[in-house]
């Protein structure tokens, strides 16, 4: 699929998992969850209850690590009827701590693909997630130089998206989005009549997940790795 870049004056950069590895640690996180509960029922039965519970939570206490780590207690408290121990609930709150201070694994060509696009665009990350924990993953990690703008958004819906480009006055057909997820990073931009380029991440979130249906007739580019966008950009510049 086609797709031209040339009147593109404003890149919007998703975070977690397009700049720097985070679905990882929360694979990790579950998998310690499976086995901290096993008492009380199987592996996948208390991965798919996690899943309902966060699901659950999200109007309440939005994404991030601090509304997964509630949604654990919450789902201990409810499989043991009330009855685990302060021990596990340490260890759960101990989870949560340790992904918050994990070290920033940024992927790879992240760097030098914000350095050469900086020279000639507007750079921005448009992310969503708890906010102090964004701040200070983009502290951690070296990038904040190469970007105008910082928006963490509740979500990442059309409304989202529209209100943020009037926000900093741009065009949303001046405007391209590179993201990991097609549900958050692409579709709602291409209904909006922005450019999207999808670059996939190994693990998604099942909340993330879209269908074909979702995806048919959408007009968007994905690459297999940041590093393939350069070329898009030295050829419509």
């Amino acid at each position: 699929m086609e797709v031209n870049y040339k009147n593109v004056k404003v890149i919007g950069f998703d975070a977690d998992d397009t700049l720097w590895v985070n679905e990882t640690y929360f694979r990790e996180a579950e998998e310690e969850v499976g086995q901290l509960l096993s008492h009380y029922e199987t592996p996948n039965k208390i991965d798919q209850e996690l899943f309902r519970m966060e699901i659950k939570n999200l109007p309440t206490y939005g994404y991030g690590v601090k509304g997964f780590v509630l949604s654990m207690v919450e789902l201990a408290l409810e499989l043991s009827n009330g009855t685990v121990s302060n021990a596990i609930i340490g260890k759960m709150l101990q989870i949560g701590k340790d992904m918050i201070n994990k070290p920033i694994e940024l992927l790879d060509g992240v760097e030098d693909v914000l350095s050469t696009l900086s020279k000639d665009y507007r750079l921005i990350v448009a992310t969503k997630g708890d906010l102090l924990d964004q701040e200070r993953k983009l502290e951690k990690s070296g990038l904040l130089q190469y970007f105008h703008h910082i928006e963490v958004l509740s979500e990442k819906q059309e409304a989202n998206y529209k209100k943020l480009l009037k926000h900093l006055d741009i065009k949303p057909s001046e405007f391209l989005m590179v993201g990991n997820s097609l549900k958050s990073d692409i579709l709602p931009l291409v209904n909006i009549g922005a450019k999207a380029i999808h670059v996939p991440f190994h693990t998604t979130w099942q909340h993330e997940r879209v269908t074909k249906k979702d995806t048919n007739g959408a007009e968007y580019r994905t690459v297999k790795n940041l590093n393939e966008i350069l070329n898009y950009f030295k050829t419509n510049k």
